[in-house]
């Protein structure tokens, strides 16, 4: 036997393996055995929960029902994060409360957003009978919810789906709340999972009389007047205190749609509301019969309205922008000068009202926004959607849309940056863009070799996707990040505009065009003065320096080529007979989106239409519906003939002849016109009219020479385009 069986000290000592055999088996044995007596037992204990039939599939759904309501808690909860973020600070309620005066450029008062201060009411010198309106019609069960009225919504949805139609909203008066002091009015899954964590946030931190004040003064109440204090004065130019109980009615009936039920807007539908709110004070027991019947019976009259067309969408971001400027300087209560031009902002208002009016194609429920500012990011007007009232979410400049082809500048920039000219020829021919997807344009058919202009003036797909692809899709992305456009995702149809972009972005990448390749971030704000007369906030002062982004030969380029689009390519709806301008249209895909951006010296103005919840609209593309709100903008914005020329444009014939037409005028006869007409006219001196008008005329010639050599160059455009 070997030694290695053995240890020192002799036989006695001696390990037998077939002992350790024998130790190993008998011990898995009993093993096995405990397992099985176990096993045994175990189901022995379940049998006597075993069910069968109905009982079994009823236990399988509540389980399956846990499971799934879990995961979709944590679902829930990730999507509320960001929200949490906003309220993450210990001053989140005096962020809210800031007080400003809004100006317009010329210093005239427009409106006013945030808390009132100066007229702020405490909640127990505002009439009982407001506060019992509000409730019956809001939220009957507010003292016994806990943020969401888990019966109240399913008695909405009931109610709803019995009429096939919304007739009742599932929202509490602290989610309403949750809504206005930290998220937008979009309408979206996201916007509800938030405002529902939100308001059981809001539940925790404040009493419930917190949360009632709170929504009285901020609730919006139409005309621009945010609070019922604020709405008391607007509507019957007398303090809360002193509202009668019908007049209460008629302010608590407007929480649902502002301008629908506003009374100087339409005095039928307001009546109507009012009674519907009496009704709910007598049916929740807040009232009786004979307390409301005078009210029944003596409707509240309202007092005459001044400015019924107040420039609310523009005041919002307005207000936003000035929390912003002002965030960390604990000063709340500020009037700022705005840059909003009001004769432009009519002018807005009327080109969107009479195109959505007027044009065949356009659905009720479709939507549209507009943004037109000066070349260096000044915007002078802003218009978020077809009715205020209705809707307060700013399509201008919250909603990230697809731009389409409209995205399409972008990468031709970037392609001139790298060394193509208007006359390059490309390839209009089919582009496979990854698993077989093959890259196609609008119309179906290829244009086989054609010049870079003509690519893009006819919105070729092809070369766009490639180009995107030759010069790299990250530069792309880098050089709209220096004009302010952010969140682009690289993907290999990009060029297409699959990745969605605010019109205020667009609109400001756009100015970078107009104004030859400096940054024009757009802005609302030229001045903030504290209550005690401090000016906290002065943009020539304290605001970033502009500076050029790219050199104005590129952008001269792409301007000729953008004036293409306008007057042989597929933006022809959007031709000024009175000036030089450039723009693109957009489409996305199934017409969801339909834009046109464009530019003349003097404004760039950006144009949205399409549908809130991303349904197709009635096959509307860029060069339609927004083209022609654009074009009936700038008409009725150029009030003078004293427009800048385009880089890379030459100066309009029609602009040249009154130009020289008015010199002829102010040489010949210098008092002709009053001083009036002639600061409408041109905003100079007599002695320097003759010489800013030669100046332009100089500035046309040479305009007018570049533009012949690159006609010359598109002439012999593919053989010179083969030779590069």
């Amino acid at each position: 036997m070997s030694d290695w069986f053995f240890k020192r000290g002799g036989g006695s000592r001696f390990i037998s393996p077939l002992a350790v055999d024998a130790w190993l088996d008998s011990s898995l044995y009993r093993l096995w055995c405990m397992l099985l007596d176990k096993w045994a037992a175990a189901a022995a204990f379940a049998g006597r929960f075993r069910v069968t039939g109905l009982r079994r599939v009823a236990c399988e759904v509540l389980s399956e029902g846990f499971t799934l309501g879990t995961a979709g808690a944590a679902a829930m909860l990730l999507l509320a994060i960001p929200s949490f973020q906003a309220v993450d600070r210990e001053d989140w309620l005096a962020r809210g409360e800031y007080s400003v005066t809004l100006l317009d450029v010329n210093g005239k008062e427009i409106g006013k957003r945030g808390v009132l201060h100066s007229d702020a009411v405490p909640l127990e010198e505002i009439p009982d009978y407001l506060i019992k309106a509000t409730l019956a019609t809001e939220d009957r069960r507010f003292y016994q919810h806990i943020g969401i009225d888990f019966l109240g919504t399913a008695r909405a949805l009931i109610e709803n789906l019995r009429a096939n139609a919304v007739v009742q909203g599932g929202s509490t008066l602290t989610q309403q709340l949750a809504k206005n002091l930290f998220l937008t009015s979009e309408r979206s899954i996201e916007r509800k999972i938030k405002e529902a964590f939100l308001a059981f946030w809001l539940e925790t931190h404040l009493t419930k009389q917190e949360i009632l004040k709170l929504y009285l003064d901020r609730a919006y109440l139409g005309g621009g007047a945010f609070g019922v204090e604020a709405a008391s004065q607007f509507y019957f130019n007398k303090s809360v205190r002193d509202l009668t109980v019908a007049e209460a009615a008629l302010l608590a009936g407007l929480y649902k749609a502002p301008t629908s039920y506003a009374p100087h807007i339409n005095l039928a539908a307001s009546r109507q509301r009012t009674t519907e709110v009496l009704d709910n004070l007598v049916e929740a027991g807040f009232m009786t019969e004979g307390q409301v019947h005078a009210a029944r019976i003596n409707p509240a009259e309202i007092v005459q309205i001044e400015n019924p067309n107040s420039p609310d969408w523009f005041l919002d971001w307005a207000f936003e922008e000035v929390r912003r400027l002002l965030d960390g300087r604990n000063t709340y209560v500020v009037t700022a000068r705005t840059t909003i031009d009001l004769r432009l902002q009519q002018v807005a208002d009327n080109a969107v009202a009479h195109v959505m009016r007027t044009d065949g194609k356009v659905q009720k429920r479709s939507q549209t926004a507009l943004v037109a500012m000066e070349t260096d990011g000044a915007v002078r007007a802003l218009v978020g959607g077809r009715d205020y009232g209705e809707s307060q979410f700013n399509r201008a400049t919250s909603a990230r849309r697809q731009p389409g082809s409209s995205f399409k500048p972008y990468v031709y920039l970037t392609a001139v940056e790298h060394g193509y000219r208007p006359n390059t020829i490309v390839s209009d021919t089919p582009f496979s863009c990854g698993r077989g997807h093959v890259v196609k344009n609008y119309s179906g058919g290829y244009g086989g070799r054609l010049t870079l202009a003509s690519a893009l003036a006819r919105s070729t797909n092809t070369v766009a996707v490639k180009l995107s692809h030759e010069v790299g899709r990250e530069t792309v992305i880098d050089n709209m990040e220096r004009m302010g456009i952010r969140r682009v995702r690289p993907s290999c149809t990009m060029a297409l505009g699959d990745d969605g972009i605010t019109v205020l972005e667009q609109t400001g990448a756009y100015a970078v065009f107009a104004n030859g390749g400096m940054s024009a971030k757009p802005y609302g704000i030229l001045d903030i003065t504290s209550s005690s007369g401090e000016v906290v906030y002065r943009r020539d002062r304290d605001a970033e320096p502009r500076v050029r982004l790219f050199e104005e030969r590129v952008v001269a380029d792409l301007n000729y080529m953008l004036g293409e689009v306008v007057t042989a390519g597929t933006g022809k709806r959007a031709f000024l007979d009175f000036t030089t301008s450039g723009g693109k249209t957009g489409t996305s895909s199934s017409y969801r989106d339909a834009w046109f951006l464009g530019f003349t010296g003097k404004y760039a103005a950006g144009v949205w239409f399409g549908n809130d919840d991303f349904t197709p609209t009635a096959r509307a593309t860029g060069g339609s519906v927004p083209a022609s709100i654009w074009r009936e903008f700038m008409v009725g914005a150029h009030d003078s003939p004293n427009i800048p020329a385009i880089p890379g444009l030459p100066l309009h014939p029609n602009q040249i002849a009154e130009l020289q037409r008015l010199a002829a005028l102010a040489k010949s006869q210098p008092t002709a016109a009053t001083e009036e007409e002639r600061n409408r006219i041109m905003p100079v001196a007599t002695r320097d009219l003759l010489a800013a008008i030669a100046e332009k005329l100089r500035e046309a010639s040479e305009q007018a020479e570049a533009l012949g050599e690159r006609a010359a160059l598109d002439g012999n455009g593919i053989a010179r385009g083969a030779a590069q």
